[in-house]
């Protein structure tokens, strides 16, 4: 790709977010120039998806809304923060380094909540997936048995040490496979190839950097990621 290339590309990207700003602030615009410009461009440039950006944009916004009465409208420079914290969970999700390619090897990040708290919200999450009543019977029965069986973790998992909290850790793994592959059982053809569509948009600027093996297991993980946000549901998952 060429440098003009490139450059529109930036162009396009901070406009998008221009637009969705102005949207937020109920029509106010605040352009996105001088400082702005270069906060916004550089997350194009390290890769950020622009729907990324806009759920980290959105995690202000709602923040913003929670602490009292709207006092004046919202700078672009405001939201950064929750624009490179959603960036940086959307890379865990994905695999994906900064430089295009996969991290196994990487240096885990700091756990974020105890395993406690995270089967709480894991519990509270699919409790109201289930509740909303859009999920076919056969995982609403599947939602059923996993709360059960974490309900039962969560009695005795702040006591849980060494192998049996490892096992509980594996468990709560292989239970976020069976749910998300359920998810994509259901799901029909035009209904993947949307998320596969939108999967190889978030990855676009990555591609080129990776092997073919590494960005399909890239984008596989991508779809599973839009699957949850599709239907609601929580990461298992304890990392």
């Amino acid at each position: 790709m060429g440098e003009k290339s490139i450059t529109d590309e930036v162009a396009t990207y901070c406009r998008e977010i221009e637009v969705y700003l102005c949207r937020k602030n109920d029509g106010h615009l605040i352009r996105v120039v001088g400082p702005s410009f270069e906060c916004v461009s550089g997350w194009a440039k390290r890769g950020v998806p622009l729907k990324i950006a806009l759920e980290g944009i959105d995690r202000y916004f709602e923040r913003y809304y929670r602490s009292g009465p709207r006092r004046r409208p919202v700078k672009i420079d405001f939201c950064e923060a929750d624009v490179l914290d959603a960036f940086d969970e959307w890379r865990r999700a994905t695999g994906i380094t900064t430089t295009g390619s996969p991290a196994p090897d990487a240096s885990p990040e700091p756990r974020r909540a105890s395993l406690p708290a995270h089967l709480e919200r894991v519990v509270m999450r699919l409790s109201s997936a289930r509740a909303a009543g859009a999920l076919p019977a056969d995982v609403e029965q599947l939602i059923d048995r996993l709360s059960e069986e974490l309900d039962r973790v969560r009695a005795k998992a702040g006591g849980l040490r060494g192998q049996a909290r490892q096992e509980v850790v594996e468990r709560l793994a292989q239970m976020d496979a069976v749910l998300l592959d359920l998810m994509r059982a259901r799901l029909d053809s035009s209904s993947r190839d949307a998320l596969v569509a939108e999967a190889d948009e978030e990855l676009r600027s990555f591609r080129a950097g990776m092997a073919p093996s590494a960005y399909d297991r890239a984008r596989d993980a991508a779809v599973g990621r839009l699957i949850r946000q599709k239907f609601a549901l929580p990461t298992l998952i304890f990392d």
